[in-house]
């Protein structure tokens, strides 16, 4: 029988979990309003007010997920941190107060400088972001108990998506109700208020102790991810998969708002469709991951996320928003799936005191690779303007969205279903 005074102590101790999960929910409520706010279609509308264009609205989606190379270097350094709580809470408060800033940059800047500007801060924030989020990453790791891991994350997950999706569809009315720059001066000033708020959240939070690497040397620690042939092997096919999806997609909020011609508040809508469906998804995802392994439902999702992209062909057939909302009806629930799969195949898959190196080499392989591709989609973009309109709107979703199934059916069958 358990004694009175262990049934104390697990009670104790499950308390404290309860708290720390609390904490950790509660920072995501306005770190969710403030990323809604400042990225997807209202970066890409912002950009647009700023006078960037394609080429440049490529690079700044691209840049995001380039910067995560540094994460390698993070991995080995936080190593020998004796805080891994008070250095992330430095490293999120550059990230957030950067990001932030460039809603002053009309304010600050003359017109010809401001996308110079708003390129410039927001490689700096996520520069120091990509430290913080393998911080993060590896805290967030050891505060959710495994046993409770993917129930927690699957409910975290669909509550602050749905606010998202409110906060998405607010953002949207505000433009359409007050457009151009003092639109998005409102944008921006909630933005503020909840950057400080995310801010003083992470002060809250518990510093755990850390498992360290094996290895205190930089080169060793790096090669045992790049020696680990099955984690390379579903890396490297991973970030070839996302380099396609980013030709086309990071563009979508562009194609709809320049060549479709639509409103701030429809474009809300279609991706506050995405995003429910994306949250009704990570139940299904959850359940069936009881069942099956990370890999091989990651495998599942890819289809999935190619069949988003073909859907855009039926624009030459069928009515433009039915077709729209297919597409992102079905991108939601692919992408929702890929990314808590992804999520729990870097954080359960790999050895718990190598982890962070595991997870740095994954951000910086797909990183490399995500980075390529709205790069060269943007580029492509415009190169083609002067082409037939179709083959702007729809014409590379459908040529990324059979190479998509392709690679699946050969590569991904072979790499992530039968590992």
């Amino acid at each position: 029988m358990i004694s009175f005074r262990s049934r104390q102590q697990y009670q104790r101790k499950t308390s404290v979990q309860r708290k720390n999960l609390r904490i950790a929910t509660m920072e995501g409520v306005p770190a969710v309003m403030f990323q809604t706010l400042l990225g997807g279609q209202f970066l890409t509308g912002f950009l647009l007010y700023l006078g960037a264009n394609s080429s440049q609205l490529g690079f700044v989606l691209a840049i995001t997920t380039f910067v995560n190379i540094a994460q390698l270097f993070a991995a080995f350094l936080i190593q020998r941190l004796k805080s891994r709580k008070w250095t992330l809470v430095l490293f999120v408060a550059f990230h957030r107060i950067l990001w932030g800033g460039t809603g002053l940059i009309p304010f600050l800047f003359p017109k010809p400088y401001w996308v110079t500007a708003f390129i410039i801060l927001y490689t700096l924030a996520f520069m120091f972001n990509t430290v913080g989020g393998i911080l993060w990453n590896s805290l967030i790791s050891d505060i959710v108990p495994a046993r409770v891991r993917g129930r927690y994350f699957g409910i975290r997950n669909t509550m602050l998506n749905a606010l998202g999706t409110l906060v998405m569809y607010a953002g949207g009315v505000i433009l359409d109700y007050e457009p151009g720059g003092k639109g998005f001066l409102i944008l921006y000033i909630i933005v503020w208020v909840c950057i400080a708020a995310n801010i003083t959240m992470f002060f809250f939070y518990p510093d755990m102790p850390f498992e360290r690497s094996s290895e205190s040397r930089f080169v060793p620690m790096l090669k045992k991810p790049l020696r680990d042939s099955s984690f390379l092997k579903a890396t490297l096919f991973l970030g070839g998969f996302l380099f396609l999806q980013n030709l086309v997609v990071p563009l979508y909020s562009y194609v709809m708002l320049q060549l479709l011609h639509i409103n701030y508040q429809t474009l809300s809508l279609l991706n506050v469709a995405q995003t429910v469906f994306m949250m009704g998804s990570f139940y299904i995802w959850g359940n069936l991951n009881a069942r099956f392994s990370n890999r091989r439902l990651l495998f599942w999702t890819l289809p999935i996320i190619a069949l988003s992209c073909l859907l855009w062909g039926l624009l030459s057939v069928l009515p433009m928003l039915l077709v729209l909302a297919a597409a992102h009806i079905i991108f939601g629930i692919g992408v929702g799936g890929f990314n808590q799969l992804a999520f729990n195949f870097m954080i359960g898959d790999t050895p718990k005191g190598e982890r962070p190196m595991y997870m740095a080499m994954y951000a910086a392989i797909t990183g490399v690779a995500a980075f390529f591709g709205p790069l060269i989609g943007g580029n492509v973009h415009g190169l083609i303007q002067h082409w037939p309109v179709w083959t702007q709107i729809y014409g590379m979703q459908l040529i990324v969205g059979v190479s998509m199934i392709a690679v699946t059916l050969t590569f991904g069958r072979r790499i992530l279903k039968d590992a």
